[in-house]
């Protein structure tokens, strides 16, 4: 558990929706400002700030497909100019951004900046009015934010020159989300990937905590879209964010738990509108858990196909498992789980990675194997019930199974892994919301 000490270096990402507008800007600020520890600030662009609003990132990716197909931007991009004005003009701010938003303008119409370059201007804009507003110092990414040549993340160089420049600055705004390529054009993470950055910059700067500020007070057990009002979780692992995140919950971004997870450095999801809430903490290992409710959380995606195959002496016939996976392979096709017996075999895949080779997989497969029965069956929703304390408590299963048997819903396929941390469950996607529901009220509803 995180502790505060004089010797205390926070590294702050702000979401979206926490900067869509002047007034989130102030929230922001009066955040940052509550505590010197809060040395580094990562933002992301202006996001929605409304319902049936635009988000900047959304609206800068629009002006690129325009001006690739041939069309004319300045109504779009206008809308974009008056959204960074009026959050200057809200804020009182004594700022012309006017020209960086024309340079961005004409290179983005110059048609050779790329699409990357495009989407990360949002951020890049919200950092310099972030830094303006904060009187930090404003540390470019593309500076400090490095890629390799075939476009993945260049980790060592990176820590390298951003842990040497963070030593220059005691405060400082990095826009997040992007970096650059070794021939110096702009390079985005994935979406959500401000994230990324934000994790990034925590580990260059040894920081004791990094804090993630959204627009939730933390991790849900449960989809708030699927069960009303779910309870928060206080304290998840990074094994068990993993699991969840995998799965479906949507927090935190996946791939930026990595970063901080290698220099032990805990995670603090909290709430811009909520300050005060505790949030959630996300740390390498812990004991503690909720001995009533055992279960950390439940999360679940839909859009899944099995490819059984049964054939008889399968345990006793060296390298069958093994020839399977090579015709998957051989269709580039990734497994997700693979539930077995003594005679049969079962291969989780996802359904749109079967669109347009399904007969020929087929084909294959009956070549290779050789089975007594081959089947494609889609529809499938899989549901992962993570949880520390499992290991510890006698008959979770049992329980999970009782209440989705009780809520009348067929279990068709069961997966638990050797560290007993999750029970992943296959059921028609036309259960999967009840399923969750069952699984839920039976841990958290009494």
């Amino acid at each position: 558990m995180y502790k505060e000490n004089t010797m205390a270096l926070k590294v702050v990402k702000f979401g979206g929706s926490s900067l869509a507008d002047a007034e989130h800007f102030k929230q922001v600020a009066s955040i940052i400002k509550a505590d010197k520890d809060r040395r580094y600030v990562v933002p992301s662009a202006p996001g929605k700030r409304f319902s049936g609003d635009e988000k900047v990132t959304d609206m800068l990716y629009a002006c690129y497909n325009a001006v690739r197909a041939g069309e004319n931007i300045d109504e779009l991009y206008g809308k974009i100019c008056d959204r960074y004005n009026s959050i200057i003009e809200g804020l009182g701010l004594d700022f012309d951004i006017s020209g960086e938003l024309n340079y961005v303008k004409n290179t983005i119409l110059g048609g050779h900046s790329g699409r990357d370059y495009a989407a990360s201007r949002g951020e890049y804009l919200n950092g310099l009015i972030l830094a303006k507003y904060l009187g930090f110092d404003f540390i470019d990414a593309e500076n400090v934010i490095y890629f390799k040549d075939d476009g993945t993340f260049d980790a060592e160089l990176t820590r390298q020159e951003l842990s040497s420049e963070l030593d220059r600055h005691e405060y400082a705004v990095i826009p997040g989300f992007y970096g650059i390529m070794p021939n110096g054009t702009i390079k985005t993470f994935s979406r959500g990937g401000s994230d990324i950055t934000g994790s990034i910059v925590a580990g260059a700067a040894d920081a004791t905590l990094y804090e993630n500020w959204t627009d939730v007070s933390g991790f849900m057990t449960a989809d708030p879209r699927i069960v009303t009002d779910p309870v928060s979780i206080r304290t998840v692992t990074y094994h068990e964010l993993r699991e969840l995140s995998y799965m479906g919950a949507t927090v935190l971004h996946d791939e930026s738990i990595f970063p901080v997870r290698a220099a032990s450095i805990p995670i603090n999801i909290k709430n811009t509108n909520d300050p005060a809430a505790p949030g959630t903490m996300i740390v390498e290992t812990t004991t503690d858990y909720d001995k009533d409710r055992i279960i950390t959380g439940i999360a679940g995606k839909c859009g899944f196909s099995v490819i059984t195959i049964e054939a008889e002496r399968m345990n006793t016939t060296i390298g069958f498992s093994r020839r399977v996976l090579e015709v998957l392979e051989d269709f580039n096709i990734n497994v997700e789980h693979i539930p077995t017996g003594i005679d049969t075999m079962g291969v989780v895949v996802r359904t749109e990675e079967l669109e347009g080779c399904r007969e020929k997989l087929f084909n294959s497969l009956n070549r290779a194997v050789k089975p007594n029965m081959l089947t494609i069956e889609d529809g499938l929703a899989l549901i992962a019930v993570v949880g520390r304390g499992m290991v510890n408590a006698k008959g979770t299963a049992a329980r999970v199974f009782d209440a989705v048997s009780s809520a009348d819903i067929n279990i068709r396929m069961i997966d638990q892994g050797s560290s007993e941390l999750n029970i992943i469950l296959g059921v028609d996607e036309d259960h999967y919301k009840d399923t969750i529901r069952a699984i839920y009220n039976e841990f958290y509803g009494k």
